[in-house]
């Protein structure tokens, strides 16, 4: 991953609306959940939502799939997963051994 592809996925899930939005899609797994039942769940209304969710696709973390009248939104997880592993690319100087988290 790119440092510019990562400051744009992480600028994007930097807002509370769009990082509740990123994380109920996550939740949802592959099946995903259509705008609609978002903005019901979040209590967001649908201009706020449609924005939010716009800004989420462009940086490549949520898809979309037409499913009639409906839009169905989900977590791009291999997204997610490239850019955690950027972000820990080189953990503790490489030695994988001194990263296990403190219990």
């Amino acid at each position: 991953m790119e440092s510019k592809t990562a400051v744009s996925a992480l600028a994007a899930l930097a807002q509370d609306s769009r990082l509740a939005v990123f994380r109920l899609l996550v939740q949802n797994g592959p099946a995903g959940l259509t705008a609609g039942v978002i903005g019901e769940h979040l209590g967001l209304p649908a201009p706020t939502l449609s924005f939010h969710l716009k800004t989420l696709a462009q940086a490549g973390l949520v898809s979309t799939v037409q499913e009639g009248r409906f839009v169905r939104y989900r977590a791009e997880m291999a997204a997610i997963e490239a850019l955690v592993a950027f972000l820990t690319e080189n953990c503790c100087g490489g030695g994988l051994n001194r990263c296990v988290p403190k219990e």
